[in-house]
């Protein structure tokens, strides 16, 4: 009989220790769910992809780890006691060292409306149950793949009475800082970052969101929405039948 090779240290044990050498960082995730067979299936698969990763089962927990353990990515159910997952969005979008965080809704709700809810609120993306841990795995792999594309430095934009700076992710209106949630900061700065060019909802949602991310082409409207109550009604134009563009003048 063979003997059977077991690896003395898991795969996230050698991710850390790759940042601790100074190479790519471990991940952070933050699952979210009151179900405790799914909150183990998850861990696990993504354990074992090399993630660190910690679990609450409702939505008051989670802000309350969130906020010490700054994760890169929360896993997010929606129906879940004491607070629903659209509400700990809410308030996870709230906290400053949360800005660039993924949210990522896992839930067996489906219809349409729940979906618009989750974007409304700043979902990155929004995955029905049942889990496909391989797809999940893919799907998560692609929101960092993608961040780590947008994160080449860039310097401030400033035009008119605002000063959109990336390297901070904030934003000024007449010299105050507001507060966008990621997806509004990010459609804001790519609007600013080609001034007087038209486009598309569906040009907006694969820069924003990506291919990789199935997304309904309202959740542009209500972004959009969002940032001109934000910074003023004037920046950002819609162009009838066409889509958005940013005014330079």
């Amino acid at each position: 009989m063979k003997p059977v090779f077991r690896p003395l240290f898991s795969p996230y044990f050698w991710r850390k220790l790759a940042c601790l050498m100074g190479n790519n960082p471990v991940h952070k995730v933050l699952v979210v769910d009151d179900e405790e067979p799914i909150q183990e299936l998850l861990r696990y698969n993504l354990e074992k992809d090399g993630y660190e990763v910690k679990t609450a089962g409702d939505g008051s927990k989670a802000v309350e780890i969130a906020k010490r353990f700054h994760p890169d990515l929360v896993l997010l159910d929606i129906m879940m006691p004491k607070m629903d997952g659209v509400e700990t969005c809410r308030l996870l979008r709230e906290i400053p060292q949360l800005q660039k965080t993924f949210i990522v809704f896992l839930t067996a709700r489906a219809e349409e409306y729940s979906e618009v809810a989750a974007f409304d609120v700043g979902a990155d993306d929004y995955i029905t149950k049942p889990i496909k841990p391989r797809a999940l795995l893919s799907r998560i792999g692609a929101l960092f793949r993608r961040e780590v594309k947008k994160a080449e430095p860039s310097g401030a934009i400033s035009i008119g009475n605002l000063i959109i700076d990336r390297t901070s992710y904030t934003v000024k209106v007449d010299g105050n800082e507001v507060s966008l949630p990621k997806k509004e900061f990010e459609l804001l700065y790519f609007l600013a970052s080609n001034p007087n060019k038209v486009f598309s909802r569906e040009d907006l949602l694969l820069n924003i969101w990506g291919s990789d991310v199935y997304v309904l082409a309202r959740t542009v409207d209500v972004h959009i929405r969002k940032v001109r109550e934000k910074i003023g009604e004037d920046h950002i134009t819609t162009v009838k039948g066409v889509g958005y563009k940013f005014n330079l003048n």
